[in-house]
């Protein structure tokens, strides 16, 4: 039974995403890449989620004198959800805290990316902690929509 509900919900989070890579999953924004970024951090704030670092790529860029569509990066994350992952698997905190990627592709489409966790799993051998990563999973899932609708 597990298994089907775990199959529907991945399911439920890939109708309304694209792989952008390997161990990633872009969903499609409606806003600008600042309006999704102020709305995927104000939806982290109030689910208890520590915002640790806003960076904006494309002013980095510009200092350097370079030109980079908008791209931004959050870091966020929560020590009650990252401390069981690393106890799992210690290897994995090198991809913690949670970071989520807002870009804006050559067409001017905003996306909203971030590391799969069944993906981090394999990357990371990580064994007995396969109810805490479908639990980021469906996190994940539900910020990302939620800051893209």
């Amino acid at each position: 039974m597990n298994k089907i509900i775990s199959g529907f919900i991945l399911a439920c989070l890939f109708t309304a995403s694209v792989a952008a890579g390997e161990g990633m999953i872009s969903v499609k924004s409606a806003h600008s890449v600042n309006v999704t970024a102020d709305r995927l951090e104000s939806i982290l704030g109030a689910k208890g989620m520590t915002v640790f670092a806003r960076i904006d790529h494309a002013a980095g860029a510009q200092k350097a004198g370079k030109t980079l569509l908008p791209t931004e990066l959050l870091v966020f994350g929560n020590p009650k959800v990252g401390t069981p992952l690393m106890l799992c698997s210690r290897s994995i905190a090198i991809d913690l805290p949670q970071k989520a990627l807002i870009w804006q592709d050559a067409a001017g489409d905003t996306w909203i990316s971030y590391n799969d966790p069944q993906f981090l799993k394999l990357r990371h051998n990580t064994q007995g902690c396969d109810a805490v990563l479908q639990k980021v999973a469906m996190a994940l899932g539900n910020f990302a929509n939620k800051a893209a609708e």
